[in-house]
């Protein structure tokens, strides 16, 4: 990790985001449009909001009811799931603004690239996983500083309670963690990386670098955050916004084994070094951090969390190491 990276965000061996996983050559999306009628945008550009989601409607579908809450309404909501199974009906039925319903090969880094291949004019991107909630003004103070600070190419925001680190929060707790949280307005600092959960993406440097999510990290897709923002960083600022405030439910349903991602813990990390977008330092803290938390959990099991399968992982993937074996695409074979 670079020493002027400020810190890692807290117990990532808890953050088990991403599912699934596919190769780029069979990324093809079917589209279904649902119409609506969009506020209009305070500043000129248009924004979209991207979810990757699959498995989990029962989550999705009050979370895209809440994005009709902010004061500056998305001009278009993509949804990037496996089948059309992976979103209610009428999940999107009234929605003041257009959603699209877009399927293909399931797994995080081939579902956002799914997005980004479906956006046309929009000006910025904003990524929220199917479980992140809001403060209401969250889209208006994203596109105010973005249309102030043109070198701005990554924003995330503040997430002031999150519930990968435990059993998880439901939408009544995280509206209430919302309520009580006080944003610092204004204060933007110097991030190393976007928060996988929520971080908006300003389109055109993507579009004129030809840059995607890299879908040799397969299934959940561990840290493809990190990866996709350090492919961003060499054309414009990386930034945290403390206004810009929201809560990640965290939600359990429809997570990968423990296993799996144990196993992506240590050869996810390595695989980023040796291409370039991780430091050896930023790793080794990782996956330090996470074999010890593991190791200290696995005779102390919590319910929410596998972490004797993650152990295990950590130790198979090491041994891979040890012996030249180790590929982040070896975890859709154990």
């Amino acid at each position: 990790m670079d020493a002027s990276a400020p810190p890692l965000q807290p117990d990532l061996a808890d953050d088990a985001r991403h599912d699934g996983g596919a190769h780029a050559a069979r990324r093809h999306a079917a589209a279904a449009s649902h119409p609506g009628g969009a506020a209009g945008p305070l500043l000129p550009g248009r924004l979209a909001v991207g979810i990757a989601t699959t498995g989990r409607a029962p989550v999705l579908t009050p979370t895209l009811r809440a994005l009709a809450a902010q004061t500056r309404r998305p001009d278009l909501v993509l949804i990037s799931a496996v089948t059309p199974d992976d979103v209610a009906p009428g999940a999107t039925d009234g929605l003041p603004f257009e959603t699209r319903l877009l399927t293909g090969p399931k797994g995080s880094c081939p579902q956002r690239n799914t997005i980004l291949d479906a956006l046309s004019g929009e000006d910025i991107v904003l990524f929220i996983d199917d479980d992140f909630l809001m403060a209401p003004d969250w889209l208006a103070g994203l596109e105010a500083l973005m249309t102030d600070a043109p070198d701005i190419v990554l924003v995330t925001g503040k997430v002031v309670a999150d519930g990968v680190t435990g059993p998880g929060l439901s939408h009544d707790e995280a509206a209430a963690a919302l309520a009580r949280a006080t944003p610092r307005a204004g204060e933007v600092r110097p991030a190393y990386s976007g928060y996988g959960c929520n971080f908006a993406l300003r389109m055109a440097p993507i579009r004129a670098h030809g840059l995607r999510f890299d879908e040799a990290l397969p299934l959940y897709g561990w840290l493809e955050d990190i990866d996709f923002s350090r492919q961003l960083a060499p054309h414009g600022r990386l930034v945290r916004h403390e206004g810009l405030v929201g809560v990640h439910l965290g939600t359990k349903m429809a997570r990968s084994p423990g296993l799996r991602l144990g196993y992506s813990q240590v050869a996810n990390p390595v695989y980023l070094v040796r291409k370039g977008t991780m430091t050896r330092r930023h790793a080794a803290d990782m996956m330090g951090r996470n074999l010890a938390s593991n190791l200290y959990y696995t005779p102390r099991p919590r319910p929410w969390a596998d972490s004797r399968g993650r152990l295990r992982g950590n130790l198979l993937a090491l041994w891979d190491w040890v012996r030249g074996r180790l590929d982040p695409g070896r975890v859709r074979d154990i």
